[in-house]
């Protein structure tokens, strides 16, 4: 059997992202989106949210660095990837984190405008998502 290392989330950007470049010139941006869930508990819905920090590369960096705004959803396909330290204390630490591969982002909420003119039939469809991936 072969291994796998693969993840889907969907969330929103949890901040501005932070770019910053390599010495030999490759864009990297990270960003950290939040997820949630609702389960039932007994008779009452809870809400579960997690945070989720998020590394980007290349041109796929720069696309996210340009659209990625606080509250926008997004959908990252990645593969985790786990950093490995020893401390100044000699405690082993760790922390993984999402290594992203292909973004989506939602389309941005725009305001609604209505003119006496401007029937609803002639409104422009929504926009579609917006994808970035480095395939």
């Amino acid at each position: 059997m072969k291994n796998l290392n693969s993840i889907i989330l969907e969330g929103n950007c949890v901040r501005e992202p932070n770019v910053s470049i390599t010495a030999k010139g490759t864009a990297i941006c990270n960003f950290s989106i939040a997820s949630h869930r609702v389960y039932k508990l007994g008779e009452t819905f809870e809400k579960e949210v997690s945070f989720f920090d998020i590394e980007a590369w290349g041109k796929l960096a720069e696309r996210v660095s340009q659209q990625c705004k606080k509250g926008r959803g997004v959908r990252v396909v990645g593969r985790l990837k786990q950093d490995r330290w020893e401390g100044t204390d000699g405690k082993k630490n760790s922390k993984i984190r999402i290594v992203a591969e292909h973004v989506e982002f939602k389309p941005e909420a725009k305001p609604f405008m209505v003119s006496a003119v401007q029937s609803v039939a002639a409104s422009p469809a929504p926009a579609a998502a917006e994808e970035i991936s480095v395939f």
